[in-house]
């Protein structure tokens, strides 16, 4: 057995000593507008007071793109993962600037790099509309007609509140559907990049130390956030900590945790552990040869997929260890005692004996997933999703907003037509080689005599239909992209546009396959209300909702662990990271950039790098700042260790750690090995 697995075996057997899986002391993604105050006091003698935590969710930033981000000066700095910027990297790069690689520095705000269809949000406020929201749904009412008044509802509420505040508005679903916040967003639009250290500095040891400890990696990105032209002036932003996070001290991160599924029954978990995981999976595998076999074409083709590659090899590395979780028979068995308690709890109380059927609605929901898997097939690439969306908006506006799906509502239109008329650059040979593998997988799923498959391929290959499609679409054009969305539905039925008329073909069962996926999700809305509402009453409501790329607070404490008998020490030094080199003989991955091989002898190699703490989190956390309890900077989460990636469906603070870049390396780099200190002096001021 190799030490992937080892890992992942030594997180499931000391979860699994405890069978009753208590809520752990440092366990939790919790609300910004319900934090654990009496667990804070108790145990860390720290109450988090109003204006502590007002400061620093509005210190917070969410990357539309997926990932989390800190306000770290007045003067519109922003600070992220590399990986997180990374997409936006990519963007702004081309065949003589690579910045995704090579790095970048912004030496003026004048040489700053306008971001091509970037949206940062910031959570101004969050107001609780679960009672609007579920007098829709009233009793015995038929679970289509249930999501769409439900959808309705929370689209007027959103569209009213944009109206009203000019603000982004979401309602976010929580603990499964038991409760619904109204949560507004400042969003910024003008956002430039700042600087960027090489991908070899923040990805140091690559896809094989990926999701290991110790770690060596500057996995940072600046951003800046501009107003009318200028940096705008950030009133909530976080100061620097002059020594950075200390051994054992109390940290929190602020962050939006992606999705988990604690909350979960064992039919549920069944579902993905035999079902969707190891589909994912193989769809993963896929994706990342057939990314592999484009990228032999040359340099440039490895540039154009480089940023897809990592995404695709980080997820399948993620995956496998939540499915190697999952797939630990005592963890079901556990899972399964406990549920089997809280059930026997349940039918000792008249009151709240009903609730057993959402164990029974949930699993049937399992069942007909099962059944259904594999019938529908996502096109990859862009002209796929810009003629889909283009074609959706023209049907879905002719209806009023709180009917429509939920993209196309009106409080979500502005944030849809930036990604929409998104000028960055478009490849067309890599766009073939994604939706020829998409064409064959549908084609695989669904088998070659299915009426839709033939229609779809129209007589040809995968190789060749996705040629012919691509070649004879102008969807790579802004303009042409900008004209079509002016169009309506009986327009767009005569576009000779060929991506437009695949999207046209595939419309119906698109639909249907939607349809079907939001009636399972209706069903399990209410049915895990259901279980949440008989939780509450049997053990009260000291709990946090399961996360859903919402802004959280999480804490902990700086600390190592045990891992085969062996102490892990909570820290790497910059000083290891050279060490770490030379004991991989500065080869591949393990090989650090030029720019911190010729300043090796002003680095103080004694700076801390890289740390380990308790917080929960999750895959979205990337990005999210670390702070002490005076709300200053300390680090930026950017991973998470090997026995973390079972979190999705239970957490351990015997050996989950969150992994961060420490505050003092940031500065320590910026002066020492880029010569940025016009930007060192910019932080936390």
């Amino acid at each position: 057995m190799n030490s992937y697995y080892i890992r992942i075996a030594h997180l499931t057997a000391a979860l699994l000593l405890s069978s009753t899986f208590p809520l752990q002391a440092d366990e939790g993604m919790w609300l910004f507008n319900d934090l654990p105050k009496k667990l804070l006091l108790e145990k860390y003698d720290f109450t988090p007071t109003d204006s502590w935590t007002e400061h620093l969710r509005l210190a917070s930033v969410r990357f539309n793109t997926g990932g989390s981000a800190s306000f770290v000066s007045s003067n519109g700095l922003v600070l992220t993962n590399h990986h997180v910027g990374a997409s936006t990297l990519h963007k702004l790069s081309d065949a003589e600037h690579n910045y995704a690689t090579d790095g970048f520095l912004a030496h003026s705000t004048s040489e700053e790099l306008k971001a091509p269809d970037l949206e940062l949000n910031q959570l101004v406020s969050i107001e609780d509309v679960t009672a609007q929201v579920n007098a829709v749904v009233i009793d015995d009412m038929d679970p289509d007609d249930a999501a769409t008044a439900r959808r309705a509802v929370m689209a007027d509420l959103e569209k009213k509140s944009l109206d009203q505040t000019g603000l982004r508005s979401d309602v976010i679903t929580l603990y499964g559907g038991a409760k619904y916040h109204l949560y507004r967003f400042k969003k910024y639009t003008d956002v430039r990049l700042v600087w960027a250290p090489e991908a070899s500095s923040a990805f140091f040891g690559g896809d094989a130390d990926n999701f290991e400890y110790p770690r060596y990696c500057l996995d940072v990105t600046l951003f800046r956030v501009y107003e009318n032209g200028k940096p705008a002036k950030i009133d909530h932003f976080l100061r620097w900590s002059e020594n950075g996070a200390g051994a054992d001290e109390l940290v929190f991160v602020s962050g939006n945790p992606g999705r988990t599924e604690r909350i979960f029954t064992t039919a549920a978990l069944r579902y993905l552990r035999d079902k969707k995981l190891p589909r994912r999976l193989n769809y993963l595998r896929r994706k990342e040869i057939m990314l592999q076999q484009y990228s032999l074409a040359g340099p440039e083709q490895q540039r154009r997929a480089s940023r897809t590659r990592f995404g695709i090899e980080n997820n399948r590395k993620r995956s496998l260890g939540m499915l190697q979780g999952l797939q630990t028979p005592k963890f079901i068995a556990t899972k399964q005692q406990q549920e089997d308690a809280l059930l026997a709890a349940l039918r000792g109380r008249a009151d709240l004996k009903d609730a057993e059927s959402a164990w029974q609605q949930i699993a049937q929901v399992q069942q007909e997933r099962a059944a259904f898997i594999g019938v529908w097939t996502v096109m990859d690439g862009q002209y796929y999703h810009f003629a889909n969306h283009l074609l959706l908006m023209a049907s879905e506006d002719q209806k009023p907003s709180g009917e429509r799906l939920r993209e196309y509502r009106d409080s979500a239109r502005e944030s849809l037509l930036q990604k929409l008329f998104s000028p960055a650059p478009i490849y067309e040979d890599l766009e073939i080689a994604k939706l020829a593998d998409s064409l064959s997988l549908f084609a695989e799923d669904r088998g070659g005599d299915d009426p839709l498959v033939k229609k779809v391929l129209a007589g040809q290959s995968p190789q060749q239909r996705a040629m012919a499609l691509i070649q004879g679409s102008q969807l790579a054009s802004v303009e042409v992209r900008q004209k079509i969305a002016g169009d309506d539905a009986a327009s767009l039925a005569n576009s000779p546009d060929t991506m437009i008329q695949l999207a046209q073909l595939l419309e119906p069962e698109y639909r249907r396959i939607r349809r079907i996926r939001d009636k399972h999700k209706e069903i399990e809305r209410q049915a895990y209300a259901q279980i949440n509402a008989a939780q509450v009453a049997l053990h009260g409501t000291d709990s946090y909702p399961d996360a859903t790329f919402s802004l959280r607070l999480a804490f902990g404490t700086v600390r190592g662990y045990q891992e085969a008998g062996q102490t892990v020490a909570p820290w790497t030094t910059m000083g290891g990271a050279f060490a770490h080199q030379a004991a991989h003989q500065a080869h591949g991955d393990w090989r650090l950039p030029e720019s911190w091989t010729s300043h090796e002898s002003q680095i103080d190699k004694r700076t801390p790098l890289n740390f380990v703490c308790t917080a929960d989190i999750i895959g979205g956390n990337s990005g999210s700042p670390v702070v002490n309890r005076a709300g200053e900077f300390v680090g930026i989460i950017f991973d998470g260790n090997i026995q973390s990636l079972t979190s999705a469906y239970f957490y351990t603070d015997e050996v989950c750690r969150a992994v961060s870049v420490h505050s003092s390396a940031i500065r320590e780099a910026l002066r020492k090995i880029y010569k940025a200190g016009h930007l060192a002096d910019q932080l936390g001021k």
